[in-house]
């Protein structure tokens, strides 16, 4: 199977302590769909921001390239590796 590449835009939020994190990733159709979505959810109540990142691979075993960032909204962290 070919590669494909998945678009998604990920809200996050603060915790009790106050500490940042990932909220729900929402997939997305295109780079432009997520980094509209992102640029929203970075304004929605209780979110300190978000973020709109693809990643490439193939589905059917299981391996992806890293995330690559495409724009960061709002309050993020700067270590995004976990993506």
């Amino acid at each position: 199977m070919a590669d494909v590449t998945y678009y998604v835009a990920l809200p996050f939020l603060q915790d009790d302590a106050g500490s940042p994190v990932a909220g729900t990733g929402e997939e997305c159709q295109s780079s432009s769909a997520a980094l509209r979505r992102a640029e929203i959810l970075s304004k929605a109540e209780g979110s300190i921001g978000a973020v709109a990142f693809s990643r490439t691979g193939d589905p059917m075993i299981g391996e992806f390239s890293d995330a690559q960032l495409l724009r960061k909204f709002g309050n993020v962290p700067d270590d995004l590796s976990g993506l």
